[in-house]
């Protein structure tokens, strides 16, 4: 049925709107966002409300999109100092850990499908396919799980979950479209792949660090009369890096990752505005991107596939991702078992699975549709099962550290009203603070986070970046939200009752 594009945007509007208040729900109780978000588009598809959405195309063209703002913001919110005692663990889950999914699971998929369920046969490569589509952890579904509730985790796991999920994606990205060529044209050789699966690693880490390195320095040294545009200059650099290395042959989600942790850890004007810019971008494409998936999919077709969906699930569930990790955390004799299982089981699928099972989709790979219904499926199982007892897990293995409780204000009579979801705190300057320098602007703080007013000798007065703080000093810290502060008192090397 063709619909006019009025009542096409106020369909859409109703939809988003409709997911941000479920949304919200969700955040507060801990079930996944993309999970919501999928039911809706589900519920509004033509098994529900009757809305029609079959184009694999553009459900793509949108998802690459989302990806690249999703894994651009990731990079820009990362900090070096948080990720770099986690780094090397983070890179060997992100590349040896997807790469052992996708196998173990590939080799179970072609033994379950040739020689126990008859409904449906996958080949070896057909197999290694659909196992390489969902091999990596969904970033969105992680971020939204672990910030739900702050959850805060010993052993630094936290920098290393995310870590992963925020760079995992290049390779199972890589892994996909290798094997949808591999099917394609058999004859191509293991030299030709391997040599364009290390080009593709190699362009990309080098575009994305260098190019976002160079944009800085431009952001820096441009002068743009509407301090608005600075925004959308970092998101006509962002939409750079993808397309001018994927052009040249690179991996265009892992240079967008790389340019954003590159431009993130370095000073550039008007970097708050722009970080916050990023962030409704984010969630704005993250619902659009999963109504849209959602909308694809219609549930009468999942039923014939919920069989072997449902064995896969389990599979990648226990014994595929855990089997993985630990063999790929092998090296690392520093990190605990529990803190090991609880790692294999942070292994959410979400979005980006869904969105590289259309490329086999578009280039007519057999059976294209249903891989992209199975693993549909599996992402459905893997957020009720896996999303909704993160939390649980943490607890059950002794990993969960208790949150810190609210500190009062004693030096500064002020508060916020209820209505400002905002958090302040005061601390006490100490040595270790200025290690780096006396001035604020030497002082180690995350971006969301402002010095408002010091205290001295009963004194009160407004800081600048140039001003000395003595040891002593009473500092009045406004933050985002509670999270915010918890990661104040970690960079600033000070306890909550500090």
């Amino acid at each position: 049925m063709q619909i006019s594009i009025e009542l096409f945007i106020l369909i859409a509007s109703i939809l988003l709107f409709f997911s941000i208040l479920v949304g919200k729900t969700g955040y507060r109780f801990g079930v996944p966002t993309l999970l919501l978000f999928l039911l809706i588009g589900i519920g509004a598809g033509s098994d529900g409300l009757g809305i029609e959405f079959s184009s694999p195309n553009i459900a793509q063209y949108i998802g690459v999109i989302a990806l690249n703002i999703i894994l651009f913001s990731g990079g820009l919110d990362t900090r070096f100092s948080e990720i770099r005692p986690v780094a090397v663990k983070g890179l060997v889950l992100a590349t040896v850990g997807v790469l052992l999914t996708a196998l173990f699971t590939g080799l179970f998929i072609y033994w379950l499908t040739n020689s126990v369920v008859h409904s449906v046969t996958f080949t070896l490569l057909e197999s290694l396919l659909l196992a390489g589509i969902m091999s990596s952890t969904d970033s969105a579904s992680v971020f939204s799980i672990l910030r739900s509730k702050g959850l805060s985790l010993k052993e630094n796991l936290r920098p290393l979950l995310e870590l992963e999920s925020g760079s995992n994606d290049p390779m199972a990205f890589m892994l996909t479209i290798v094997l949808v060529q591999l099917i394609q044209t058999p004859d191509v050789s293991g030299w030709e792949v391997l040599f364009m699966f290390l080009k593709q690693l190699f362009l990309g880490v080098i575009c994305g660090f260098l190019l976002g390195k160079l944009a800085v320095r431009i952001i820096n040294r441009i002068n743009l009369d509407n301090d608005a545009l600075y925004s959308v200059l970092l998101l006509t650099v962002m939409f750079f890096l993808f397309g001018f290395t994927s052009f040249i042959g690179g991996n265009g989600y892992l240079a967008v990752y790389a340019g954003g942790l590159m431009i993130g850890n370095h000073r550039f004007v008007h970097k708050r505005s722009t970080l916050r810019f990023f962030d409704g971008l984010t969630w704005l494409f993250q619902i659009i991107m999963f109504l849209a998936l959602g909308l694809l999919v219609n549930p009468s077709e999942l039923l014939p596939i919920a069989g072997v969906g449902l064995l896969v699930g389990v599979f990648m569930i226990l014994i595929g991702r855990p089997l993985s990790v630990l063999i790929s955390l092998l090296p690392f004799k520093n990190m605990s078992f529990k803190a090991r299982l609880f790692t294999s089981w942070v292994g959410l699928r979400g979005a980006v699975p869904i969105i590289f099972a259309t490329y086999p989709w578009i280039s007519d790979v057999p059976q294209a549709k249903m891989m992209f219904n199975i693993v549909f499926f599996i992402t459905i199982l893997s957020l009720v099962v896996q999303g909704t007892t993160v939390s649980s897990m943490a607890r059950w293995l002794g990993l969960s550290l208790p949150v810190p409780p609210a500190r009062k204000l004693k030096e500064f009579d002020v508060e916020f009203s209820e209505e400002i979801k905002s958090a302040m705190c005061e601390i006490t300057v100490n040595d270790t603070m200025l290690k780096n320098g006396s001035r604020v602007m030497d002082v180690s703080m995350p971006e969301q986070t402002l010095l408002v007013m010091v205290k001295r000798n009963r004194k009160y007065f407004i800081p600048r970046g140039n001003t000395l703080l003595e040891e002593g000093d009473s500092l009045l810290i406004i933050t985002d939200n509670e999270e915010a502060m918890r990661e104040t008192y970690r960079q600033l090397g000070v306890s909550p009752g500090a």
